[in-house]
């Protein structure tokens, strides 16, 4: 054996340098098999520092939520009235006392985020969720499964609904949007002041939908549109014959717009009520924070899942949001997400230049962005209307809701120049895009197509729409389906009568019933985002492009331009101008949009943040949410629902420059 071994050996030897090569492949193999561990340990480690950071906040919350539950009831209070005198009366108990009772039923039509998601059918990675909130409450399945949570809370990126074997619903009942996290309120303060004077669920209702989907797809996919008829008639039936009183809530107004179209229209498209229904079941619609002809804040929402809150959190911790630190990139996932939900879409600002302004004039000027505001109310106006505020504001361009450049921003329209982007070629995609966890639209618009945006310079409301057609083709091609965004030439032409324009204030009429009444109640006071300042941002290949640029700002405390954002008067989300044009000029009086007369109310409330911590969020806040806890707005909606007109309240109310604003609006009427 021994011998033929050797000669074996003899017949087939081996060199020394394949073997030394043979060696030098494992030791390689090895050492790369080691740096793959530590990268797996080092990501994993990175996760679980996040997630136990993540929970230990939670923890925190919690724990300080179990101590302030555990609390005699009276001693919060107690603690306030000892600091800052005794309260005020809640405006339910106050109107109690002179004799308000339960009158008109009331519907409350939540808005945006602020309503309940369930789950009701999911996959393998949501078991044990059945009828779970995946949207308020505790968002507890957020940071356990995120990119679980992501896939179900997304819709289908070509209908607009359900994924396959996905079904997410819309909690019911008051509870829907009640809160929309533990000690987080939304209509529970004005539910609780209602129940003072005797309302109770069979004459208070909450017309909750799913936010996510385009308004004629919450009939087509749960029959919302339906439902929200059937309650309101059964509402009127039982309660005397009152016609009820509805309370919309920021896109909830817009919701309502499109039902009010709805409910009148003939079947299948609309609900079959003839053209005298709302004049029979509805006696008041109390818009709050109505973005009634859109927001800027869904521009940069929509074009690069900002706003201004996100823009400074990458100031603060640069890269943090674009990293790959929970094993996703997150601001990509986000994208992804919302741009699947038709709704957002709703909100795009509507009316073009002749509503929101071109590249040099813009209808609302002349706010002040360094006033402070006090407890009282009052405003230290210091600058107002004065040479030197004027100095101050001379620059700005608010027209321009996209500038690429804090000095195209600023400079006149004449002095640069724009290139057109819509003829630019697409499809040389970036590099490396293979490795990217989240494919957006953006990988397909390759290096000519960023270009192309950045050269255009800037971007006016009509422009905006060509823009987002551009980046996003497959989120606008659902949209054009279901939203409009332009002014009627001839509100008779029967392409009017499509679903598309119901919820554009601009291409569709209000309901004939001159004894109806809308009201627009909205915040102001508080500076609000209304046009950008982007710059090019080419840190990755999977990156999203654009960015609102944060080193952007005025250069003195009295600039409107801060961390890259404009800001106006408003609400913190809602400019006055979105809010209050329609009820200060559009439905005033009879015009062709409201052929009818129907009374429109303006209701300004002007800003007061809380005087310390005790007081919570306030109750005199102007803020976008925060507001339905105002007590001058709740006071006004219970004496309507009690059976107030506008006149009785003392007609409009206004703070801000609405009226003045209206009037540079060349809109034919």
């Amino acid at each position: 054996m021994s011998f033929l071994r050797q000669r074996k050996a003899t017949a087939n030897p081996v060199p020394r340098e394949e073997e030394e090569e043979k060696e030098k492949e494992k030791e390689k193999k090895k050492v790369k098999a080691k740096s793959i561990e530590g990268e797996r340990i080092k990501r994993w480690s990175c996760v679980d520092s996040c997630c136990w950071f993540v929970g230990l906040i939670c923890s925190i919350w919690w724990f300080l939520l179990f101590l302030y539950n555990a609390m005699p009831a009276s001693f919060p209070q107690y603690v306030t009235e000892a600091i800052t005198g005794p309260l005020p009366d809640p405006p339910g108990v106050k109107l109690r006392k002179e004799g308000l009772t339960v009158k008109h039923p009331v519907v409350f039509v939540p808005g945006i985020v602020t309503g309940g998601l369930e789950l009701w059918e999911g996959r393998q990675c949501a078991e044990g969720l059945f009828r779970k909130r995946l949207w308020g409450g505790t968002f507890g399945e957020l940071y356990k499964r995120p990119l679980c949570w992501v896939e179900h809370m997304s819709l289908d990126n070509e209908t607009g609904l359900d994924r396959p074997g996905i079904r997410v619903r819309p909690v019911s009942g008051l509870v829907a949007a009640d809160y929309f996290a533990p000690g987080y309120f939304v209509w529970a303060v004005l539910i609780a002041n209602l129940a003072r004077i005797g309302y109770e669920e069979k004459n208070m209702y909450m017309a909750a939908y799913d936010w996510r989907i385009s308004f004629q797809n919450t009939e087509v996919r749960d029959r919302t549109l339906s439902r929200i008829k059937s309650n309101i008639e059964l509402m009127v039936a039982t309660n005397g014959g009152n016609k009820v009183v509805v309370i919309p809530h920021s896109m909830g107004v817009l919701y309502f717009l499109h039902f009010m179209k709805w409910v009148e229209a003939p079947a299948p498209m609309g609900g079959g009520g003839g053209s005298d229904w709302c004049a029979k079941h509805i006696k008041a619609v109390m818009n709050i924070g109505g973005p009634f002809l859109g927001v800027p804040k869904s521009v940069a929402g929509l074009f690069s899942i900002e706003a201004r809150d996100i823009a400074v959190a990458r100031t603060f911790a640069p890269g943090f949001l674009d990293k790959d630190v929970f094993g996703l990139q997150t601001l990509q996932h986000l994208m992804r997400m919302t741009r699947t939900w038709d709704s957002t879409m709703s909100m795009i600002p509507k009316g073009g230049d002749t509503i929101w302004g071109g590249l040099d004039w813009s209808p609302d000027v002349y706010y002040n962005c360094s006033a402070k505001k006090h407890k009282n109310n009052d405003t230290y106006n210091i600058f107002q209307n004065d040479k030197e505020n004027l100095g101050f504001m001379k620059n700005i361009n608010y027209g321009r809701l996209i500038s690429f450049g804090k000095e195209i921003a600023e400079l006149h329209s004449s002095k640069f120049e724009r290139l057109d982007f819509r003829g630019a070629l697409k499809g040389r995609n970036l590099a490396n895009t293979s490795s990217c966890d989240v494919w957006t639209e953006y990988h397909e618009m390759g290096v000519e197509g960023i270009k192309a945006v950045t050269d255009h310079k800037a971007y006016t409301a009509d422009s905006i729409l060509d823009l987002f057609h551009f980046v996003a083709p497959k989120m606008m091609k659902r949209g054009d389906a279901h939203f409009s965004y332009g002014i009627a030439d001839n509100l008779d032409d029967q392409k009017y009568r499509h679903y598309k324009y119901w919820s554009n204030p601009l291409e569709t009429t209000l309901p004939n019933a001159p004894d109806m009444e809308i009201y627009s109640m909205y915040g102001v006071g508080i500076p609000t985002e209304r046009a950008y300042v982007y710059k090019f941002a080419p840190q990755s290949d999977c990156h999203i492009p654009f960015q609102i640029d944060t080193s952007a700002n005025g250069g003195n405390e009295h600039s409107c331009l801060k961390d890259g954002v404009y800001s106006t008067d408003g609400d913190e989300t809602v400019p006055v101008l979105s809010a209050g044009f329609m009820c200060a000029k559009g439905w005033r009086g009879r015009t062709r949009f409201n052929p009818s007369g129907i009374r429109t109310f303006i209701r300004e409330y002007d800003h007061a943040p809380p005087a310390n911590l005790l007081e919570g969020r306030g109750t005199q806040s102007g803020a976008h949410v925060d507001i339905l806890g105002n007590f001058a707005l709740i006071e006004d909606i219970i004496r309507v629902a009690a059976g107030a007109s506008g006149e009785d309240l003392g007609g409009d109310r206004v703070h801000s420059d609405i009226f003045k604003w209206s009037e540079k609006i060349n809109l034919e009427l």
